[in-house]
């Protein structure tokens, strides 16, 4: 079975071709970070406009690299919540116009759960049930994946995200957008412990998440230095911000397999990729003898090919949309 995938939900316009939710044919992404940079984030209005630029040339693109035309296609997959409204409608609208043209099913997919099943495509063995962290610019979640379409959250931010925190602490250091690259690449040069940063927890909830403080914190610290006159080293900033980040996120994922009894545990999400975050999961799953998997980097930032692997699980669910739907901003992963 093969999906026609499209995803427009924030900066990057992308459509794949997807046979049988693990094999990826085509993925083509049109990515529009140089002209955010400007700006030092997503600005949602030019976002839209490219969207709209970009997005037929995409999908003719994934379609001719998949060497596929439309009548060999058997489910259009778009991903419909959560993200920008604008930039959202632009894939949405496109979706199903080509849906009502051609008669193709059209499957409307959850940002997060397509990051999810990024980890489908790159480990071709994993299946549900797992616990997965997903981590992101928008989002921080610990999520018990039941079964493909299945989902119940266990932990979540109360605050930032900590691609957020990543992203803002980065930008306070004079990193250009997507600053949490940038930052993750410096700290490999920092020493972890060079600076004290707390380690925010929330009493009454044991798996949630609170990034502001510690993104307060490390701001706070870059901003005194510079009114005393004194000089940090940034890549001992980067290290021991990025130290308590992942210190925070691998604790509490830990201690919410411990407490759920998981053995199979998976990352997902653009935070992903940070080098830290992927070693040290995967020493303390080893020390533990848990089952670990993440996806290939290439996977972990927004990407259509993810989008047409949840696609077609949803869509073997009977999850299949008319001419009515609608994208959504904010949107539960359950």
């Amino acid at each position: 079975m093969k999906i026609l995938a499209i995803e427009s939900s924030c900066d990057e316009t992308a459509a794949a071709v997807v046979e049988d939710g693990r094999k990826v044919i085509s993925s083509v992404i049109a990515s529009q970070v140089e002209e955010h940079k400007l700006y030092g984030g997503v600005v949602p209005e030019i976002a839209s406009r490219r969207h709209a630029e970009a997005i037929v040339p995409v999908v003719r693109q994934a379609l001719d690299e998949a060497e596929v035309t439309l009548e060999n296609i058997d489910a259009i997959a778009v991903t419909y919540a959560p993200g920008l409204i604008g930039a959202l409608l632009v894939g949405v609208n496109f979706a199903k116009g080509l849906s009502l043209s051609t008669g193709i099913p059209l499957v409307p997919t959850h940002h997060l759960r397509s990051h999810i099943a990024s980890n489908y495509i790159s480990n071709a063995e994993l299946k549900p049930p797992f616990m997965c962290l997903v981590v992101s610019g928008g989002h921080s979640h610990i999520v018990m994946v039941e079964d493909y379409t299945k989902m119940k959250i266990i932990g979540r931010t109360r605050d930032d995200a900590a691609g957020e925190a990543f992203d803002k602490a980065a930008r306070t250091m004079g990193m250009s957008y997507p600053g949490g690259i940038e930052l993750d690449k410096v700290a490999e040069k920092g020493d972890p412990f060079a600076f004290k940063l707390p380690r925010p927890v929330v009493h009454d909830a044991p798996y949630d998440f609170s990034f502001s403080g510690l993104k307060t914190a490390v701001i706070n610290l870059i901003h005194n230095a510079a009114q005393k006159g004194e000089e940090l080293k940034k890549p001992d900033i980067c290290a021991s911000f990025r130290y308590a980040v992942v210190d925070c996120l691998s604790s509490n994922f830990l201690k919410a397999a411990k407490d759920y009894n998981v053995n199979k545990l998976v990352i997902a999400g653009g935070v992903s990729a940070n080098s830290l975050l992927r070693s040290t999961l995967k020493n303390e799953c080893d020390k533990l003898g848990y089952k670990f998997y993440m996806p290939d980097k290439s996977l972990c930032g927004d990407n259509a090919a993810m989008v047409g692997s949840q696609g077609y699980y949803e869509f073997l669910s009977g999850n299949v949309a008319g001419t009515d739907l609608n994208a959504y901003a904010t949107m539960s992963i359950e």
